[in-house]
């Protein structure tokens, strides 16, 4: 008989076992809570659709245990890791857990809020357990430097997922939600339990979904111009918008011209607005260049 290979996937106390070695406690500074359940992550593979031709980016992948089971699935993968212990140690889990696999594996050692590149092909997918204190900024920051990056399937504090995938009108509607509304179509995608954890997290978990827009929202404003306009919207959500967006346009008077001419009730709040209301205000800001002469 030939015998089984063993799960290459790590388990609680190959995790235990791995940060023993390597001398790591967890720390809440860096967000570092390592997925101990096999199950977990591979039911993690299985939603985010990780196709045997995906180049997938794994941001904060830690230990090890999302990357080894996305590299059972994908063509290639790329982790980025800010832990200089993590980083050193992940390549040779992978050599001695996956060795037919581990030419496919690269490991940058970085921050990803400064990542600008990637070595080997452009990414297609997104997968990733990100740190709770810089899951929105990371996330954006992804969709924003690699537009390759066609699904993304981020596990998140469920606060945070609630957040992104929450539609106008929700009390939870906010900046992150129409950033990443901007970038593409989100979705809850699952729930996450603290016990697949170690250490076990004091929150839930939630699966996000996204996928990139296939045709961007339509407008003549720039990212840079829309997410002005949502950023001065909410920094005082509980004013009007012909308050909340006076600083931005110059004036209370000016503000409204632009809420005006965007079609967009003056007395309104940010929380009721689509990413394409927020884009036709930003057309709208005095002095853009671009902007249409009015009709007589």
């Amino acid at each position: 008989m030939t015998p089984t290979r063993p799960d290459p996937l790590l388990g609680p106390a190959d995790i235990r076992e791995l940060a023993a070695g390597l001398g790591i406690r967890p720390t809440k500074q860096r967000g570092q809570n390592f997925v101990i359940d096999a199950n977990t992550v591979r039911r993690i593979v299985r939603t985010a659709q990780v196709r045997p031709d995906d180049v997938v980016v794994e941001v904060g992948p830690g230990l090890g245990s999302l990357t080894l089971a996305l590299l059972e699935a994908a063509d290639r993968v790329t982790a980025v890791e800010i832990d200089a212990a993590l980083a050193a140690a992940l390549p040779a889990t992978v050599a001695a857990r996956l060795p037919e696999r581990a030419a496919r594996f690269a490991l940058v050692h970085a921050d990803a809020l400064h990542v600008r590149e990637l070595p080997g092909p452009p990414p297609t997918a997104l997968v990733a357990n990100l740190p709770y204190n810089v899951a929105v900024p990371v996330l954006l920051h992804m969709l924003d430097i690699f537009p390759s990056i066609e699904r993304v399937l981020v596990m998140v504090q469920s606060e945070v997922a609630d957040r992104l995938c929450a539609a106008p009108g929700s009390k939870v509607y906010g900046v992150p939600s129409v950033k990443a509304g901007w970038y593409a179509h989100v979705k809850r995608a699952g729930a996450i339990g603290r016990t697949v954890f170690w250490p076990a997290p004091n929150v839930d978990s939630g699966l996000v979904s996204l996928v990139r827009r296939t045709e961007p929202v339509a407008t003549t404003a720039s990212r840079q111009e829309v997410f002005a306009v949502v950023d001065a919207a909410f920094a005082q959500r509980r004013k009007t918008l012909r308050a909340a967006l006076a600083g931005w346009a110059g004036s209370a008077a000016a503000a409204e011209a632009a809420l005006v001419a965007a079609g967009v009730p003056v007395q309104a709040r940010g929380e009721s607005l689509t990413v394409a209301e927020f884009a036709r205000i930003a057309e709208q800001r005095p002095g853009r260049s671009d902007q249409q002469p009015e009709q007589p």
